[in-house]
C-alpha cells in the first residue's frame, strides 16, 4: 500500500488525561493518520474543546461514544453529534435494530456522509467472560458475526469488530459493509488489557477498513517514530 492510503486506514485513539497531552498528539501526527478517536474520558473531560481543536487542524474525529438508551434518546444524541462535525460515531449493537435504525437515521438527517458503526464484543472480552460471566453461551467471534448481522439490517455503515472476526463479516455481509477494528499492536508491544489482538498487518490482510492504534503510539518515547513503524510493516 502507498502512504496515502495507509493514512486513510489509521485511526488514532487520542486516549490521553489531558488536553495538552491531545493537542500535542493532534500536531505530531496530523499527517500520518485519516481519524483521530476521541473515547470517552477525553470526550467527557474537554469534548467541545478537543473537537473544535482537531476540526482547526483539518482533520476526522471518530467520536468513539458507544451509545446504548432507548431509540428516542439515541437519536437526540446522535444529532447532537454529527451537528457537532462527527466523521463518525458509534452504538451498540445489543441497544438492538430499532435503536440503531434511529441513530442512523438521526444522522443522515444532519449529514448523510456520516459513517454510524455498531460496536459488536468488546476486543476486552474472551470467550470465558462471554460466556461465564455475560451467560451468551457462544463464542465471540460468532456472536460478533451475529451482531452484525443487526447492524446490517438497521443500516449502520458497519461495525466495530476484532480484526479476528473482519474476514467473516466481510464475506457474510458484503465487501461494503466497513469494519473498523481496535485492539491492534504492532508486533513490538504488549497487548496490556485486550485479549484479542491482532498486528496491524494482520488486520488489513483480514479486510479492515479501518485500524484503531491507541497506546502502542500515543505512550512511545517518540509517537512519530512509531507510527514510522507501522507504516512500515504496512507497505
Amino acid at each position: 500500500m502507498q502512504f496515502e492510503e495507509i493514512k486513510s486506514k489509521i485511526v488514532v485513539a487520542l486516549d490521553v488525561k489531558t488536553l495538552e497531552e491531545a493537542k500535542h498528539l493532534v500536531d505530531e501526527l496530523k499527517d500520518y493518520t485519516g481519524t483521530f478517536k476521541v473515547g470517552l474520558q477525553l470526550y467527557c473531560a474537554f469534548g467541545n474543546e478537543i473537537v473544535d481543536y482537531i476540526k482547526g487542524q483539518n482533520a476526522n474525529f471518530f467520536l468513539d461514544v458507544k451509545l446504548m438508551d432507548i431509540p428516542n434518546t439515541v437519536a437526540g444524541a446522535a444529532n447532537s453529534l454529527v451537528s457537532r462535525g462527527a466523521s463518525f460515531f458509534n452504538v451498540h449493537t445489543l441497544g438492538g435494530v430499532e435503536m440503531m435504525r434511529a441513530a442512523k437515521k438521526a444522522a443522515d438527517e444532519i449529514n448523510p456522509e456520516t459513517i454510524v458503526l455498531g460496536v459488536t464484543v468488546l476486543t476486552s472480552i474472551s470467550d470465558e467472560i462471554l460466556q461465564n460471566e455475560i451467560k451468551v453461551n457462544e463464542n465471540a467471534s460468532d456472536y460478533a458475526l451475529y451482531l452484525a448481522g443487526l447492524a446490517k439490517e438497521a443500516g449502520l455503515t458497519g461495525v466495530v469488530a476484532s480484526a479476528h472476526e473482519a474476514k467473516r463479516i466481510k464475506e457474510k455481509l458484503g465487501a461494503d459493509f466497513k469494519v473498523l477494528c481496535p485492539g491492534i499492536r504492532p508486533e513490538y508491544t504488549s497487548v496490556d488489557d485486550q485479549k484479542r489482538v491482532a498486528t496491524p498487518k494482520f488486520a488489513i490482510g483480514e479486510g479492515a477498513d479501518w485500524i484503531v492504534l491507541g497506546r502502542a503510539i500515543t505512550k512511545a518515547e517518540n509517537p512519530k517514530e512509531a507510527m514510522k513503524k507501522v507504516f512500515e510493516e504496512l507497505k
